[in-house]
């Protein structure tokens, strides 16, 4: 087997064969979460797990204590990356602050991604991200790669 050969079976090595993710994001702005969703389903050679709570899949949850915890549990944690929506909304949105706080106490890497066809992006998030990234599949699958432990 030649030099390149072996260089490209570790590399393969190294990468998941699929990521798992939780998606933070605002069901009050729901469509860049769609087209979020849209383009990691059309990247190339990329398979990923959705930790994200659907529309119609609501936590079962009496208290912002208890949806916090479920977050926490069911969503956060068995995520590798978590993938945060860089939209000025964010900035003002409490549990996407949250998810962003369980993130960061559960060790989890947060990829920020700048609001497709925006300039402007929220402080927050880029002050809390590990890494930040434009609105386009090589750079969000890339951060993603990136990222995973």
């Amino acid at each position: 087997m030649s030099f390149r050969n072996n260089r490209i079976d570790s590399l393969s090595a190294k990468r998941r064969t699929e990521y798992r993710l939780f998606i933070s994001h605002s069901w009050s702005y729901s469509n860049e979460y769609e087209r979020m969703i849209g383009l990691l389903d059309d990247a190339s050679y990329f398979k990923y797990k959705n930790y994200s709570i659907p529309s119609e899949k609501e936590i079962d949850a009496d208290t912002d204590e208890e949806l916090e915890e479920a977050l926490r549990e069911g969503q956060i944690k068995p995520s590798s990356v978590v993938v945060v929506l860089a939209g000025l909304y964010s900035t003002y949105s409490d549990w996407i602050g949250k998810e962003i706080r369980i993130a960061e106490e559960e060790n989890k890497p947060i990829l920020g991604v700048k609001p497709w066809g925006s300039q402007r992006t929220s402080d927050y998030v880029e002050r809390h991200a590990d890494k930040m990234v434009g609105w386009n599949t090589d750079s969000v699958v890339g951060g993603i790669r990136d990222l995973s432990p």
